[in-house]
């Protein structure tokens, strides 16, 4: 089916609503976002002698909505100006401009009838041929067709928008019997390729396939803290980060997702699920149904299992004592296999050493998964024929880095089901038969392509999308050179891939070791470079731990050369003879910037949160992040500016350590260039698209750039300018006289230095004089106050 969605219909503006829009403004699309007229007037449109007939009024409730968006944390657009292509109405006046939208997306409240009416009015107005769906998460779909033309059955389905819709990847497509095939395959595309999801086809059941397995973990862990003894501190401590999970773990899930809305779910599946073998564990525990009767529903009420308060020192966070319904101080729980685990950096080795640990938290997860692999095994073919769609719902859904049939597999498939047993669980029929059949995997690799067992026929079948996502720990039989922190793979097509892996990615000795090899490599072997990883974050920038030790120890000789090689990491990235391409993803920050900076092309993820940050830490940006951004000002200076202009906005880009909140701001703060750099808005693609990026510029005659030698400076006039601003801002108090020490070497580098006129010099000019500035703040006794404090917190002190 080849359509174009050009413009879009959003009916409902409530929390999913606004930000569904402003999900599909930030791609580009227009979109009319409307919801009901008020019925009666509030006390300001009364003060104005305003009537239910304004059009301020008639529009009240779809603009606060939308403005309520805009200003939540975190922002629902990529950039501000984004709410430019969203129109607003109401359903009254502005119903008939759906006819000229390619996609309506009705998102009203959780009721059928309400639903029913609303699609009484989109069938006197919209286009034949246009998508109508659904964003629901508990009314069955087929049953919303009742009654509806042939057409809009045809061109009608479910399409279940995981919130945040920006930041959670999850887009469920649930199909009735009477959808074209062909609007489901479009769907699946649209949601893959533009607005960057893991679309998931899902069977229209109860809580399609997400909510079910993920409510189900839940609830099952509710069961399990009180059969154990365990209290909310020790859940999330547990269940956290520690085993791949997000740091809201499970109690501060529910906080977020709303207490309520948890348990209408669980009470859902009981009710709507007379077969489910596990429905008892649904049924509401007493605890939980005290906690909703207080009204303690968690971040929409200000209390749930957690709750913030304001003290003598400063906010606290309180724990919920399930005991006695009181709120507490939080306890720092103590389980001994969670405190060695958490020096292990290898989530998969992890999780393995929780689960066969002999203490209370070994026990845990192991109970725990045995809950959680019965429950999936006999979910299918109930919600989904295909185990990897259950992996990738809870991972892009739920934020679980590996997926509950892949933790099976992590464990071993047959010894777990003989543990499971041993504990009264029992896996489904169909992996007792795939045992034994001597199949022992639900997954497996061949030639860097994922397979998954196919329970229908017995065998492994290819997993969808396989062939247009490169993940690199598929291709660990293509590694060409590794050491003990980086590989380089061979992506194929003459390009290849180097990734690294240390604590948030940080950049070290051997990390630039493995880049400086891998562009040997690349020049002598092949067509091109990918620096990319599918880590969490792609770097939180240079290793601070060992910049703090060095510069403790007053080992000045080592800090230099430290830092030159750093410099000439990058500046080898910008002048080798092949292209590189930077991919980026989410914290992409000092030295991970700085390698984007140089690179001959950024392919960055639409959540690239990228910046030279280095002034929080008592630095300035030391691996040719400060002559870079000189470099880029000098540019702009031909342009026909005043030539203060962008020198003065690329130094307060870095003086303020600005971090681009998207991949799209990062054009604003001039980190990413328009034009020549790109977003991918499918992080799964992210390598891919950089190989493709390589290939491209290699095809078209790639020749290694003239190293510069005609940069602008613009010496003492602009140097005193600046240091004149720093001046005003210290004396507002705005900065701290460290903050303007910092400042005031930054300002230098970037002016050149002490010249008495513009002056045309070379970047080794600039770096040398980046470098002198760097290591000589590492001799300031607060640098190293503000180096400390980020190793011991993991946050920088303002002194």
């Amino acid at each position: 089916m080849k359509r174009h969605i050009n413009k879009i219909a959003v009916l409902g503006s409530g929390v999913m609503g606004s930000r569904i829009a402003c999900h599909f403004a930030g791609i580009g699309v227009q979109v009319l976002l409307l919801d009901i007229a008020p019925k009666e007037l509030n006390d300001a449109e009364k003060a104005k002698q305003l009537s239910l007939d304004s059009p301020a009024v008639k529009n009240r409730i779809v603009n606060d909505a939308l403005q309520a968006a805009l200003k939540s944390n975190p922002s629902p657009v990529f950039t501000k100006d984004v709410v430019k292509r969203i129109q607003t109405g109401n359903f009254t006046d502005d119903m008939h401009r759906i006819a000229d939208c390619d996609w309506i997306i009705e998102v009203v409240v959780e009721n059928l009838d309400i639903k029913r009416s609303v699609f009484d009015q989109v069938e006197k107005y919209r286009r034949p041929g246009s998508f109508i769906t659904s964003n629901t998460s508990g009314i069955p779909i087929h049953l919303m067709t009742e009654g509806r033309s042939d057409d809009f059955k045809k061109y009608f389905c479910g399409t279940h928008f995981f919130n945040p819709p920006r930041y959670l990847r999850l887009l469920e497509i649930i199909p009735t019997p009477h959808t074209d095939p062909e609007v489901v395959d479009f769907l699946m595309h649209y949601g893959d390729l533009y607005l960057g999801k893991t679309t998931v086809l899902c069977k229209d059941t109860p809580a399609f396939i997400a909510n079910r397995i993920g409510v189900f973990s839940i609830m099952a862990i509710f069961h399990i803290m009180q059969e154990m003894g365990l209290n909310i501190d020790e859940i999330d401590a547990l269940t956290g980060p520690v085993i791949g999970r997000p740091k809201s773990a499970t109690f501060r899930t529910a906080d977020v997702v709303g207490i309520d809305t948890l348990v209408k779910v669980a009470k859902g599946v009981a009710e709507n699920c007379p077969q489910d073998e596990a429905r008892n564990i649904f049924e509401i525990p007493p605890f939980l149904q005290k906690v909703v009767e207080n009204k303690w529903l968690g971040d929409k009420t200000g209390s749930g299992f957690y709750k913030k308060t304001k003290g003598e020192g400063g906010k606290e966070i309180l724990t919920l004592n399930l005991q006695t319904m009181e709120y507490g101080p939080r306890q720092k729980p103590k389980f001994a296999s969670i405190d060695a685990a958490k020096q292990v950096e290898d989530l998969k080795q992890r999780i393995r050493m929780l689960s066969a640990a002999g203490d209370k938290a070994g026990q845990f997860y192991q109970l725990f998964h045995a809950h959680l692999f019965s429950y999936i095994s006999h979910r299918i073919p109930e919600i989904a024929d295909d185990i990897y769609k259950v992996d990738d719902a809870m991972k892009a859904g739920f934020g679980w880095e590996i997926g509950a049939f892949e933790t099976w597999d992590l464990l071993g498939v047959e010894a777990t089901v003989k543990a499971m047993e041993e504990k009264g669980f029992k896996a489904a029929a169909w992996v007792k038969d795939m045992l034994g059949k001597g199949i022992q995997q639900f997954y497996k690799v061949e030639n860097g392509k994922k397979h998954y067992y196919d329970v229908a026929s017995g065998g492994y079948k290819l997993v969808p999308g396989a062939d247009t996502f490169i993940i690199l720990e598929n291709l660990s039989n293509n590694v060409v050179w590794k050491n003990s922190a980086c590989n380089l793979y061979d992506l194929g097509d003459g390009v290849v891939c180097i990734d690294w892996k240390t604590k948030m990615n940080t950049i070290g000795g051997e990390v630039l070791e493995g880049v400086n090899k891998a562009i040997d490599r690349a020049e002598k072997d092949f067509r091109g470079l990918v620096i990319g990883n599918d880590g969490a974050n792609f770097s939180a920038g240079a290793n601070v731990g060992m910049i703090f030790m060095l510069a403790a120890e007053q080992e000045y000789d080592e800090l230099d050369m430290a830092v030159r090689l750093f410099q000439k990491t990058t500046m080898r990235l910008r002048y080798s003879s092949i292209p590189v391409v930077v991919a980026p993803h989410a914290l992409t920050l000092g030295g991970g910037c700085e390698m984007c900076l140089h690179a001959d092309k950024v392919q960055a993820a639409a959540e690239t949160y990228i910046g030279l940050v280095e002034l929080g830490v008592g630095l300035i940006p030391g691996g040719g992040g400060t002559k870079e951004m000189t470099v880029r000002a000098s540019d702009e200076f031909k342009e026909g500016r005043i030539e203060e202009e962008p020198l003065k906005d690329r130094f307060m880009t870095v003086a303020m350590a600005k971090v681009a909140t998207s991949g799209q701001e990062a054009y604003d703060l001039g980190i990413l260039r328009p034009g020549h750099d790109e977003i991918t808005m499918n992080q799964s693609r992210l390598i891919a698209d950089a190989k493709r990026s390589v290939i491209m510029m290699a095809d078209e005659g790639y020749t290694r750039p003239v190293e510069r030698r005609d940069v602008k400076v613009l010496g003492r006039t602009a140097l005193g300018a600046l240091l004149a601003g720093i001046n005003s801002m210290l004396f507002g108090r705005y900065v701290s006289g460290h903050d303007a020490k910092i400042a005031g070497k930054l300002a230098y580098v970037m002016c050149g230095g002490d010249l008495s006129e513009a002056t045309l010099v070379s970047e080794q000019y600039l770096l040398d004089l980046e470098r002198e500035a760097f290591l000589s703040l590492t001799g300031e006794r607060k640098t190293l106050e503000r180096l400390q404090s980020v190793l011991k917190t993991g946050k920088p002190i303002r002194n």
